[in-house]
């Protein structure tokens, strides 16, 4: 359902953009490039399961990655902007006791997971399409998608040997706000501060030993960004 709901949804940005009219713009498609600077307020529940001892959990390291967007202009203030960052590492820190038996807990990498998240975000611009600086607001849904994810070493030896690890996709709102400045008619600069919604289920297999975890995490997004109009 999940799959279902983020298609239909980026399916519908993506005919907006194709469709929606550009009154007084002769540029109305923007492709910007930059950097990502994520930073994650994390929460979720104890991890849980057969042989576990009480009080295990984990938080997200912050990362950065590269930036990518296309943004259509609709109208005189209002755009559509398609954006994502180009899949990071992330990694997972243990969070809990010193050590679980004689095992080092607290504080190590006990997973690395890569993903993938497209923003869809309908955004208000403030002052004229050619105003030299230009503030924006925007809401719109977040679809990400866990892949590449590996157990480390002290992971491995946290539950017990070789681990699999499953985590469920996620739909979730997402907002942003940020400012323009143009540097000439086509060229730009753009910062912004973005944050989605993210949930879902932590699964781990370790030779049919189930555990699991429920996360909730807030990626907190600075974005600084080249734009080109066409």
């Amino acid at each position: 359902m999940q799959h279902k709901i983020a298609t239909l949804a980026l399916g519908v940005a993506v005919a907006l953009a194709a469709t929606g009219a550009h009154a007084g713009n002769s540029d109305p498609n923007d492709v910007r490039i930059g950097a990502y600077l994520l930073h994650f307020d994390s929460s979720g529940g104890d991890i849980t399961g057969p042989y576990t001892v009480p009080g295990l959990n984990t938080s997200i390291e912050s990362t950065t990655t590269l930036y990518l967007a296309y943004v259509r202009q609709l109208s005189r203030h209002f755009q559509l902007e398609l954006a994502m960052g180009w899949p990071p590492v992330t990694y997972a820190k243990a969070v809990g006791p010193a050590f679980v038996g004689s095992v080092p807990y607290n504080g190590k990498q006990i997973a690395s997971i890569r993903w993938f998240s497209p923003t869809a975000l309908l955004e208000y611009n403030f002052l004229s399409p050619r105003s030299q600086w230009r503030p924006f607001v925007g809401i719109g849904v977040n679809y990400t998608s866990f892949f590449s994810r590996q157990i480390t070493a002290a992971g491995a030896a946290v539950s017990g040997g070789p681990t699999s690890i499953s985590l469920p996709s996620s739909v979730g709102p997402a907002a942003t706000a940020g400012v323009l400045y143009r540097l000439s008619t086509r060229w730009h600069v753009v910062a912004s501060y973005s944050v989605a919604e993210v949930n879902s289920r932590l699964t781990t297999d370790t030779a049919g030993v189930h555990r699991s975890s429920e996360i909730h995490f807030w990626p907190n997004a600075v974005v600084l960004s080249v734009g080109y109009s066409f």
